[in-house]
Order: C-alpha cells, then sequence, then structure tokens
C-alpha cells in the first residue's frame, strides 16, 4: 500500500500535528500501451521493489515551507516548474484538510522530504508516485488516512498539473499491490494465481510519449484500418494475458508480451535501444519481452522462469547496455 496506513481505514485524527511519512512504488505498462489511448484495454504493472518515500515534518509557526528532493532542495514557494506537481501535493492536500476537519491544516508550514528510486521519462510513473507518497505524508501528519478514492483524486490533480489529462492509470498503479485491468473507464484489480518474476531495464534514453503518440496518431489518419487492426490485436492480447495471469501461466504470459513488442513496432514506437535490449532479453532465455510505455526510449519490461533466472537476464541486459535494472514480482511469495 501506499500509506502507512490501509486506503480504507476511518479518518482519525490527533490534537498535535506530528511527522507524517508514507511510501509508493513505480508502474509500468504489462500490456495495452498506444492501443489504449483508441479504446483498448491496457494492463498496469505495479512494479514495487522501485520505491518513492516522503516524509513531511512540521515547522515552528510562521517558518517557510520547504522542500528537500534531488531535483530542488529549499522554499516550496520558489520551487522550479519541474517540481509543481510535487508543490501541488503538498498544497493540494492541506487545503483538502482544512475542508474536512483540520482548520490549522492550510497555515502550518512543512519540511517535505521526498527520495525517489523511480527515474523520470521512463514510463514507470514517476510523477504519480511522489504525488502518491507526499499527499499521504502530509495527511499523516494530522493523523489522517487518506480513503482510497480522496487519494486518488488528490494524486490526478498533481497528475494534471505534470500532465494535463492523465488517464488515471499511474495514479491507481503506482498505489497498487496488483496487476490493474483499465477497459472502457473502469479501473479494477487483477488477482494473480502463483508467482510472476519480472524485471526492468532501462535503455538510458528518455522516453517521448507525445512524439509516439503523435505519430500514432498520423499513421491512424493515413491507414485508419491499419493501425485498428493493430488496436484490435493488442486489445486481444490484453485479455490473453489477463488470463495467464489469473490461470498462472507464465509462458503464456511471455508469448503475449512478445508478440505485443511486435505489434509496438509496427506503429513505429519501438527505437533501436528497445529492440537490442529486447533481444538481450530473449537470447537470455528470457520468457517474454517488449518495450513498456510510450516508446521510442524508456525501459523495456521482461519475464522470468523465477529470481535466479531474473538475475541472468538482468546481467544479460546491462552487458546489452541497459543503464539500470530492477527485478520485481507479483503473486505468491514462495
Amino acid at each position: 500500500m501506499t500509506s502507512n496506513h490501509p486506503a480504507s481505514a476511518p479518518t482519525t485524527t490527533t490534537a498535535i500535528p506530528r511527522v507524517g511519512s508514507s511510501a509508493s512504488h513505480g508502474k509500468t505498462i504489462l500490456i495495452g500501451e498506444h492501443a489504449v489511448v483508441y479504446g483498448a484495454p491496457a494492463l498496469v504493472l505495479p512494479v514495487t521493489d522501485v520505491r518513492v518515500t516522503a516524509t513531511a515534518s512540521p515547522l515552528s509557526a510562521g517558518a517557510e515551507p520547504t522542500l528537500e528532493s534531488t531535483v530542488h532542495t529549499g522554499p516550496l514557494g520558489s520551487a522550479p516548474a519541474a517540481v509543481l506537481p510535487t508543490v501541488t501535493a503538498v498544497t493540494a492536500t492541506l487545503r483538502h484538510l482544512a475542508q474536512t476537519g483540520h482548520p490549522d491544516a492550510g497555515a502550518l508550514p512543512l519540511h517535505v522530504l521526498v527520495d525517489s528510486q523511480v527515474p523520470t521519462a521512463r514510463g514507470m510513473g514517476s510523477s504519480a508516485a511522489v504525488a502518491a507518497a507526499v499527499t499521504a505524508a502530509v495527511a499523516d501528519v494530522f493523523g489522517v488516512a487518506l480513503d482510497t478514492d480522496t487519494h486518488h483524486e488528490l494524486i490526478q490533480e498533481c497528475e494534471r498539473v505534470a500532465h494535463g489529462r492523465p488517464s488515471g492509470l499511474d495514479a491507481r498503479g503506482v498505489v497498487a499491490t496488483e496487476p490493474v485491468w483499465f477497459a472502457a473507464g473502469v479501473i479494477e484489480p487483477v488477482q494473480v494465481t502463483g508467482r510472476f518474476v519480472f524485471v526492468v531495464a532501462d535503455t538510458g534514453v528518455p522516453g517521448h510519449t507525445r512524439e509516439a503518440v503523435a505519430a500514432v496518431r498520423n499513421r491512424h489518419d493515413r491507414a485508419p484500418a491499419m493501425v485498428d487492426s493493430v488496436v484490435e490485436r493488442i486489445g486481444g492480447l490484453a485479455r490473453a494475458a489477463r488470463g495467464t495471469l489469473v490461470d498462472g501461466d507464465a509462458q503464456g504470459l511471455g508469448a503475449t508480451m512478445d508478440a505485443a513488442h511486435e505489434l509496438l513496432t509496427t506503429l513505429d514506437v519501438s527505437s533501436g535501444d528497445l529492440d537490442r535490449l529486447v533481444g538481450a532479453a530473449r537470447g537470455a532465455d528470457a520468457l517474454g519481452a517488449k518495450l513498456t510505455g510510450g516508446g521510442r526510449g524508456g525501459c523495456v519490461l521482461t519475464l522470468a522462469a523465477d529470481d535466479e533466472h531474473a538475475a541472468r537476464i538482468a546481467t544479460a541486459l546491462r552487458t546489452a547496455g541497459a543503464t539500470a535494472t530492477w527485478t520485481t514480482s507479483i503473486g505468491a511469495r514462495a
């Protein structure tokens, strides 16, 4: 969970503000990137081993609120545009608290410390993960456990500052403990049978999501039948992948991942760096490998048979040029 308190717990209060803390994690798209823009379903995978932690400490009355992070350390009021979503996480949460039983919250200065392992511009939900941790930490200052819907809307407010019109997938994925299914505007968790082990590898090249989305849109304008056919096939793979998670079929999931990468390649959203890492993973006998996220940079997602196999895949990926790798798992921790 994101907060130190269950998201569904009732709101509680303390008389005196305390040091608040919380954590969240990254996410990645298992199947469905780009196709989801055209109405196809998508599966989002929580990357629980890549974490964000946030601490919010009350300051003396009249002190200037401050932020401490790798992007900006200093007064909250003079933070650069790059951290405006984080500033929004603080101010929006304090505003919510002031409106819901904590009238002094709006005037309380805080020092917010953010420690994020989630890389930016890699399709791993960095801004949403930071927002999730910070909003919950600020609420925790007052002993408040944000309910699921309130927490989601606060994260979305930050995401609108970061991305304009977020789908909500990142906001759900960075607080989930199991895969999330998104279809026709409905978001629901997916039950998993067995254990699935994944390796995420960073090409070292920032993803170019807007560029890739625009390129697919232009291609759709020129050849709608072709793009619609690819979208339909990716949607079918997403449905098949959901079934493999429910059934505990790692081999079947790997096959859908491989097929999804080939379809995304036909949409011209892969790159030489992504294809090289996908090839290295397959050379290490990965059960499946694909680009994840917007593409044209960013990360690849690979599926391993077990932890030992994941270590071999990670080594092969780093040898092939990955600047970082992360191993994460979902399902039973046998």
